[in-house]
């Protein structure tokens, strides 16, 4: 009965798993967790050790029989570097095609900062400067940490730069993984007189680094802006990049669909009846002077679009369509005096519905609703009806 299963389980494989088992899940397992494949160093390091134990029949007998206790017991908890036994398995030509350690250097991780932007800096494009706090390698000592030779692997973790302690909790043992308080974590140690003195022996140094960032017309929340190499610094890895991502921020004018704009715009019912004039003020420095022809009647809700006034495309040469929701707003009181005018310019009147003679014809007159009742009245229709109205846009 195998005490122990979590190096099975890092690989995925049952206790009972063959040799060839074995080096199939590892193989499968690392290539996806390399860290030249955005995988965490942490994990790809505790899948390789796994492998490494489960690989050699003695350290698999230990560990099947008394767990990762019995191998520090043991003096087998060190090993090779995961990068050097990764590419000693496999010949390191996975990500390269070649042989040899050919998949490229490690990579700290990247950096990723979110900008907000309005539409209005997406349609004319910015240029705009960010400050970002990054480790660089310290110049002084470049990167060691100390003495010419002072360095050397922390005998606590044996470089893992981390530690396993058993706890007993009734017939259960719970296994605990934590930092190495011996190295800090980092799998080193180097005595406190032969320490930098810039760095303290951490071999990089905090650095603030201003960026200039170029927000190109027409790009869309969620795209991003890369910095190759800006990263953190490390003296055993390249530095990543700086990742810029787009964050569009809500317009209190117009919607935003792809390259398209939306807006609402409220309209009087004498232009909406007779023709007339509105201004749209755009995204940059211009209005849009629309015309509404006299005899063009304007229905309350009615879309139109303005072909070419949308947002500026990145990939093709023509920009998007402004699509335009137009709001009929009518008057609150209506001078009597002037009905008639009415009746001769609009169509007349639908006739009353005719009702059997035994019908009672009883007179009643409308009121104005309360704000109260209004709101129960808007809750009670959105209870009945779940689906959200849809708008088409036609263009005219």
């Amino acid at each position: 009965m195998v005490k122990e299963t979590k190096f099975y389980d890092l690989l995925e494989v049952p206790p009972n798993a063959s040799e060839a088992d074995l080096k199939k899940a590892y193989r499968k397992k690392a290539l996806r967790l390399h860290p030249d494949k955005g995988g965490d160093p942490e994990v790809f390091k505790e899948v390789t050790h796994a492998y490494q134990v489960l690989s050699d029949p003695e350290k698999r007998s230990i560990y099947d029989a008394r767990g990762e206790a019995g191998l520090s017991e043991q003096g087998g908890m060190g090993g090779m570097d995961p990068q050097d036994l990764f590419s000693q398995l496999f010949g390191g030509g996975f990500f390269g095609g070649g042989s040899g350690r050919s998949q490229g250097p490690r990579k700290t991780k990247d950096l990723v900062h979110r900008v907000s932007v309005s539409l209005e800096d997406l349609y004319k494009g910015k240029t705009t400067k960010l400050s970002l706090t990054r480790n660089i390698i310290c110049v002084k000592c470049k990167g060691k940490g100390g003495k010419e030779g002072a360095v050397r692997q922390c005998g606590v973790c044996g470089g893992r730069g981390i530690k396993i302690t058993m706890r007993q909790m009734g017939p259960m043992i719970q296994q605990i993984q934590s930092g190495c308080d011996e190295c800090s974590g980092t799998g080193e140690v180097i005595n406190q007189k032969d320490r930098c003195g810039t760095c303290k022996g951490k071999k990089v140094l905090s650095d603030k680094k201003l960026l200039e960032v170029h927000i190109d017309k027409g790009m869309k929340g969620g795209e991003t802006i890369q910095f190759r190499g800006e990263s953190d610094q490390s003296p055993t890895a390249e530095p990543g990049d700086v990742i810029i991502v787009i964050e569009e921020k809500p317009h209190e004018r117009f919607t935003r669909k792809d390259n398209d704009l939306i807006i609402e715009v409220d309209i009087d019912l004498l232009t909406a009846l007779a023709g007339g004039q509105f201004a749209i003020k755009h995204l940059d420095e211009r209005a849009l002077l629309v015309k509404i022809e006299p005899g063009e009647v304007v229905k309350h809700g009615d879309v139109k679009v303005i072909h070419g006034q949308g947002m500026p495309s990145r990939r093709h040469h023509e920009p998007g369509d402004m699509f335009v929701k137009l709001n009929v707003k009518f008057p609150e009181h209506m001078d009597p005096g002037v009905i008639h005018l009415l009746e001769q310019a609009l169509p007349p009147r639908q006739p009353l519905e005719k009702f059997p003679k035994n019908t009672v014809i009883e007179e009643v007159h409308l009121a104005d609703v309360d704000h109260h009742t209004r709101h129960n009245m808007s809750d009670d229709a959105m209870d009945e009806d779940h689906e959200e109205p849809r708008v088409q846009c036609a263009n005219q």
